[in-house]
């Protein structure tokens, strides 16, 4: 299981404007290329949404689907990889003062994904998770007043 955190110098709801928002999937998310909504209303459970990878000149797609929200707190999603099977992925907002702690916690579900998991990918998702985490503090701290 790969748990990493990250203080952001914005409140609460601004970062849960970013991860609330379908568009944005691609601005924050490590690899994702583009993200659309699927289906229903991100991000009510049951709501999904396309993304597409580009690893140089070849793009594959997934899909992501909320298991659990409750704003502006907590956010579980499960991403659906052909190749990879799927992954739970629980982010949590934690009021810091003025600030979000942001606990990111994620381990593989079924598929190849979970039956090979090992250290050795919680040491790849522990770096994938600290650009993730980086790359939100960024789009929600340049977009803070």
């Amino acid at each position: 299981m790969a748990v990493r955190h990250q203080l952001i110098k914005s409140p609460p709801e601004a970062v849960w404007a970013v991860l609330s928002d379908p568009s944005r999937y691609s601005d924050w998310v490590v690899g994702t290329a583009s993200s659309r909504p699927k289906d229903g209303d991100w991000p009510k459970p049951g709501s999904a949404l396309e993304y597409t990878v580009r690893l140089g000149p070849r793009t594959a797609s997934g899909e992501t689907v909320v298991r659990l929200c409750e704003p502006p707190r907590c956010l579980e999603l499960e991403a659906q990889s052909d190749a990879l099977g799927t992954a739970r992925i629980a982010i949590e907002l934690r009021p810091w003062g003025d600030e979000t702690l942001v606990v990111v916690d994620e381990h593989p579900l079924r598929g190849p994904g979970g039956l090979l998991h090992n250290t050795v990918i919680d040491a790849l998702l522990q770096l994938r998770h600290r650009a993730m985490l980086r790359r939100l503090a960024d789009v929600v701290e340049r977009e803070a007043p």
